[in-house]
């Protein structure tokens, strides 16, 4: 609730400062409900979004780009490095209304948006191209982005947050048998801690902001987390191997106030829409750009990186199977039979 409070406070001191400082070109946005009026009249978006430099600089693209598109009729408020709260407080606050468009982690609100449980299937995806083409752009991909209007949200788009890898401090990984006993931190998710047990490791719930030290200390053994994770928070100066498992595809969700979006006129919706799907593309070239510098910057702390070919994932993958993730995702999804239908599609890819 302090950080809803603290959030409002700034969404409402910000629209103070606009009015005063502008004029007619800066009217604040149509009520929810009813078109712009056009003229003079811009509709302000407020954006909640996360530290991720490709989804910030993907961001500001968007809103040139949407700018330029709506003629100038739509303009992006923009909140990065989670200032309007957490990846759940920003949901909500889009489903509110306090704030027009978020960006999170799928993972992080799965339990409000119980479809997104399917992204957090270990070797749901042995590539990225199969997450673009398929776990974004097939049937039910679409569905599951469509199926947020349930929530009173638009789905915008879907962004790469990335495949998780495994870091170890002192023990090389050159198979599965080297990830018996280790313990392993991991995220407070039941088919997550299953899959590391399933893999032989000892997987360890652990607040995220105490995991830098307990790596440090020694108190677990390792961790997993996206490539701009690990780099974003200096793991690889507390770890000496850095293991490309990719065994978990991470999405950033884009959702917007359904109202909110309801209320553009149709020219607003198309070049909202226009500009967030060239910003799309953008981000993924700049998530590609940073995953490489950053497996650079790695490898120059003294951090060893084994990456591994699909095919020797395959163990990992084929112990993994041992639980059904596919079967535990099911039982908590709202439509089970979409998680089906993306498992059909990629065996029908491959």
């Amino acid at each position: 609730m302090k950080k809803r409070i603290f959030a409002i406070s700034i969404v409402l001191i910000l629209a103070i400062v606009l009015t005063a400082c502008g004029g007619s070109s800066s009217q604040s946005s149509t009520p929810s409900g009813g078109e712009s009026g056009g003229g003079d009249q811009v509709v302000e978006l407020v954006l909640g979004g996360v530290t991720s430099d490709s989804a910030k600089e993907a961001v500001t693209f968007f809103a040139e780009k949407v700018a330029e598109y709506s003629n100038g009729t739509i303009k992006i408020i923009d909140f990065p490095d989670n200032q309007l709260g957490n990846d759940e407080t920003r949901f909500e606050m889009t489903q509110t209304g306090e704030c027009d468009i978020s960006i999170g982690s799928t993972s992080s609100v799965a339990a409000t948006y119980n479809d997104f449980y399917i992204y957090d299937v270990p070797f749901m995806f042995l590539n990225k191209n199969e997450v673009y083409d398929i776990g974004f752009n097939g049937e039910a991909g679409k569905q599951i982005l469509n199926g947020l209007e349930e929530l009173g949200l638009k789905g915008l788009a879907f962004w790469e947050n990335g495949f998780r890898n495994l870091t170890t401090t002192n023990k090389e990984i050159k198979g599965i048998e080297d990830l018996n006993g280790l313990k392993i931190r991991t995220m407070e998710n039941d088919i997550h801690l299953a899959a590391w047990k399933a893999m032989g490791a000892n997987p360890t719930p652990m607040a995220f902001s105490e995991l830098f030290t307990a790596l440090q200390q020694g108190t677990v053994d390792g961790q997993e987390n996206p490539i701009g994770i690990i780099v974003g928070n200096g793991f690889e100066e507390v770890q000496k191997y850095l293991v490309m498992t990719e065994h978990v595809y991470t999405p950033y969700y884009v959702v917007m106030n359904l109202d909110k979006y309801n209320s553009l006129t149709q020219e607003q919706k198309d070049a909202l829409e226009k500009a967030m799907a060239e910003a799309t593309l953008y981000q993924y070239e700049r998530s590609q750009y940073y995953e490489d510098i950053s497996i650079e910057d790695i490898e120059a702390a003294g951090c060893k990186v084994i990456k591994l070919t699909d095919e020797e994932k395959m163990p990992y993958k084929n112990a993994v199977e041992k639980i059904d993730p596919v079967a535990m995702a099911k039982k908590k999804m709202a439509r089970p039979e979409l998680a089906d239908k993306l498992v059909k599609e990629l065996e029908a890819a491959r």
